[in-house]
């Protein structure tokens, strides 16, 4: 199983009840799709947008981390992209720490030097 991250921006004229049904309904879909939602789901709340989207100068950000084999963002983007409260949403694989990673930090901030 792999580790993704999925943002979503939800419409600022939503109410907390239809909130919390969008997220439920998100969080079916990855669990429909052979994912898992790693919990916590964490709700950035209401933040000013950096452009207007829809007439709206603000929205709902929320953060998912889920895990999932490797067609599970594509089905859940197929399903994210025709909900109507979602305004935009970013499905990501996360860059994992490793060993080989950390050994190159140094080199490339000697380089920049």
């Amino acid at each position: 199983m792999n580790k993704y991250e999925l943002c979503v921006v939800l419409s600022a004229k939503l109410d907390d009840e239809e909130r919390a049904a969008a997220i439920e309904k998100i969080k079916g879909f990855i669990t429909r799709y052979n994912g898992t939602v790693v919990e916590p789901i964490e709700e950035w709340g209401k933040k000013r947008l950096a452009y207007e989207i829809q007439h709206m100068k603000e929205a709902y950000y929320y953060f998912i981390p889920f895990t999932g084999d490797a067609n599970t963002p594509n089905e859940l983007e197929d399903q994210i992209r025709i909900m109507e409260p979602v305004i935009r949403y970013l499905v990501v694989k996360p860059e994992e720490e490793t060993a080989k990673t950390k050994k190159h930090e140094p080199a490339a901030e000697a380089a920049a030097e």
